[in-house]
């Protein structure tokens, strides 16, 4: 069965049955708050400021976060 199919399902279910499985599934994460690829603090700093680097030498461009979120969109 795929995503889409048990999503499909899923919707069918009164509300709070599609709490109490979506509450499962949730818990069902080792850790939902640690992104995949996380970093540590050292290694956070450490590709802030090579991002800090990067454009103020001008190897990047910088965005606002409202261009950010229009190509999310997209």
């Amino acid at each position: 069965m795929s995503i889409d199919e048990i999503a499909s399902e899923a919707l069918r279910l009164p509300p709070d049955q599609r709490a109490l499985l979506a509450s499962s599934l949730w818990e069902s994460l080792e850790d939902p708050y640690q992104a995949p690829g996380a970093f540590n603090d050292a290694e956070a700093i450490g590709l802030a400021a090579e991002r800090d680097r990067q454009i103020e030498s001008g190897e990047v461009k910088s965005i606002s976060h409202e261009e950010l979120m229009r190509r999310l969109r997209r």
